[in-house]
């Protein structure tokens, strides 16, 4: 350093004077000083870059983490509501964000069946649907099914529209589809069914979604379709639906939503299609989410219909539905979820139409409603990083009208339960391998029942 600060001082001595006389007029001293203001002032420039550095990484550092948090903020409204986040990756067109998303799922079953067989193709094949166990055949039967048909695609849209927000989605998959579900002596081809598609501005949301009155954060994780289905609500449908945010905690969600009625007649109990209705289903629900979990209080009022070109009578219905999911234990790593719901021609909207909605009386064509309750439960618990389990179990039960001959209802469905356990192992982000058993019963009023057991393995691919 006093070696540059020398040869610094001779050039600036020799700058200093022109010709031969410069080394004898320059003033070392004045150059001293001269030297020292010029490092001053370098070493100042050099601690304002170093503070406009600094200043630049904590504004980046401050983006960076309000994007992680909106991020999370929409995770966990997605979670609450049963729709997906924005999507953070994706391409543009235009002013829009797209983003292709999904999974590929494969499902292996071998299922024992206490009174018969259950049809090939049929949905009670596929995944647990109570409805479908077999009651009174001449044998217990043991199938063996494979199927990928619950693979599921989507596409998420995002637009930018100034300070409002704009979005569209759309959901597909194969299980669902009521045409043509191909032949398993050849090629399985199956058909692509529409599960989702709505269109999202600001609070309001137009299109085909799950039902408002189902709270699906609280559906247990499960290589089925469902997993304990005689206990849950499970519908989509199409719907207008308004979302006013009350509180950071709590949302209120308002909709009417695409109405049916479905009924048996006291001669049989064979579901019928009616779609007489003349007015929507009306359904709202309370979701509140706090430190300790997240809650859901629904609740729904319909109009029941039903004509045959010569009789007509119209009924209301109504049902309430609970639901949450609580975290507990060590770092709040276990949950429970939960949902119980009870109303009268709620029949739809439980275990995939377990029951009717209403009777119809041929005599008189009037309308009788059945009585509805449905709940399950599950506890998740992680055994590591890659390994967790979930145990669960639901259950229905159907009360019929009263006042009419003994033995009317004799072939109607009573109730159901089942129970599972599974363990699912996650090698590596996006790739689930699961195994899991399940025992379910369903009862007759009369009194038969059948029972399943099932053991199951699932592979998935989720992008």
């Amino acid at each position: 350093m006093a070696r540059s600060r020398a040869m610094l001082l001779a050039a600036a001595a020799i700058v200093a004077v022109p010709g031969a006389a410069r080394a004898q007029t320059a003033d070392p001293s004045a150059m001293e000083a001269r030297l020292k203001q010029l490092e001053e002032a370098v070493a100042a420039l050099r601690a304002e870059l170093d503070a406009a550095r600094a200043q630049v990484a904590r504004t980046e550092a401050s983006v960076v983490a309000q994007g992680a948090a909106t991020k999370a903020t929409e995770v966990r409204i997605a979670a609450m509501e049963g729709k997906p986040a924005a999507p953070a990756e994706g391409f543009r067109v235009g002013g829009t964000t797209l983003k292709i998303g999904g999974f590929i799922k494969t499902v292996a079953n071998v299922t024992r069946y206490s009174g018969g067989e259950i049809a090939p193709l049929a949905l009670g094949r596929d995944f647990y649907l109570p409805q479908q166990i077999p009651i009174g055949g001449p044998r217990a039967t043991t199938e063996n099914d494979f199927s990928a048909k619950q693979t599921r695609l989507y596409l998420s849209l995002s637009t930018d529209v100034g300070k409002h927000s704009l979005k569209g989605y759309v959901e597909t998959d194969f299980q669902t589809a009521t045409g043509t579900q191909g032949s398993e002596r050849t090629t399985n081809g199956y058909d692509l069914a529409l599960r989702r598609a709505y269109i999202q501005f600001d609070n309001l949301l137009i299109g085909q979604d799950w039902s408002t009155f189902q709270y699906v954060a609280a559906l247990p994780e499960t290589t089925d379709f469902i997993g304990p289905t005689e206990g849950s609500v499970f519908v989509r449908q199409p719907l207008i639906r308004y979302s006013l945010k009350l509180s950071k905690a709590a949302t209120l969600h308002l909709a009417i939503e695409n109405p049916q009625t479905s009924t048996a007649t006291t001669t049989s109990p064979t579901l019928i299609e009616n779609d007489d209705n003349h007015l929507p289903d009306f359904v709202s629900r309370l979701n509140y989410a706090a430190s300790f979990g997240e809650l859901s209080l629904a609740g729904a009022v319909f109009q029941l219909r039903a004509e045959n070109g010569v009789q007509r009578d119209a009924q209301i219905g109504w049902g309430l539905s609970a639901a949450g999911k609580i975290p507990f234990g060590a770092g709040k790593r276990y949950d429970l979820r939960f949902m119980a719901s009870y109303g009268q021609g709620l029949g739809r909207y439980l275990g995939l139409n377990f029951a009717p909605d209403a009777i119809v009386v041929p005599a008189t064509g009037k309308l009788l409603l059945t009585e509805n309750f449905a709940a399950f439960a599950a506890v998740r618990v992680p055994w590591s990083t890659a390994l967790r389990s979930s145990v669960m179990f639901g259950y229905q039960r159907v009360g019929y009208p009263t006042g009419l001959a003994p033995g009317t209802f004799n072939a109607f469905n009573r109730q159901a339960w089942s129970g599972a356990a599974n363990l699912f192992w996650s090698p590596v982000k996006g790739f689930d391998l699961g195994i899991e058993y399940r025992h379910g019963e369903r009862a007759l009023v009369s009194g038969a029942s059948g029972r399943l057991d099932r053991v199951e393995i699932a592979g998935k691919y989720s992008f």
